[in-house]
């Protein structure tokens, strides 16, 4: 039997609302999406005024960053022509997202989940990404 650690409702909340709160801070409206560990949509929010093409895209990279375990910029570097690697952009049909901006959840060295960003830049994404996580890290430990 394994024992599986995975984010629940009000984990996603509080990814989400780091995320926004950055968001609203470089004034970029995002779409925000939160996955379990295998990659299962939890939560989602689309800020007024996210792109509605970045509604999949940000569910793409948070299913990416936490059932492949990686970020998707680290997907993005390793994916050009001659590199082994180059075409996994096209597996899932599609679904493996090689765009920064999706971040693997790790608490305790293990990823229990993935936050994906869209509407920005790659780098607004991944901020705004990495800003969720660093705000869902600072409440469980305010909460221990």
């Amino acid at each position: 039997m394994l024992t599986i650690n995975r984010l629940d409702q009000a984990d996603a909340r509080l990814l989400i609302a780091g995320a926004a709160a950055r968001a609203t801070e470089i004034g970029i409206p995002m779409c925000i999406a939160i996955t379990d560990e295998c990659g299962n949509l939890l939560a989602f929010e689309r800020m007024d005024g996210g792109k509605v093409i970045s509604i999949t895209i940000a569910q793409d990279k948070s299913f990416t960053a936490s059932a492949a375990r990686k970020a998707t910029h680290e997907y993005n570097a390793a994916c050009v022509p001659g590199n082994l690697m180059f075409g996994i952009h096209t597996a899932l049909g599609g679904r493996l997202c090689v765009v920064g901006g999706g971040l693997p959840v790790i608490v305790d060295g293990e990823v229990v989940g993935g936050i994906g960003l869209s509407s920005g830049t790659p780098a607004q994404d991944m901020d705004c990404a990495q800003a969720g996580i660093d705000h869902f890290l600072q409440s469980r430990h305010q909460g221990a």
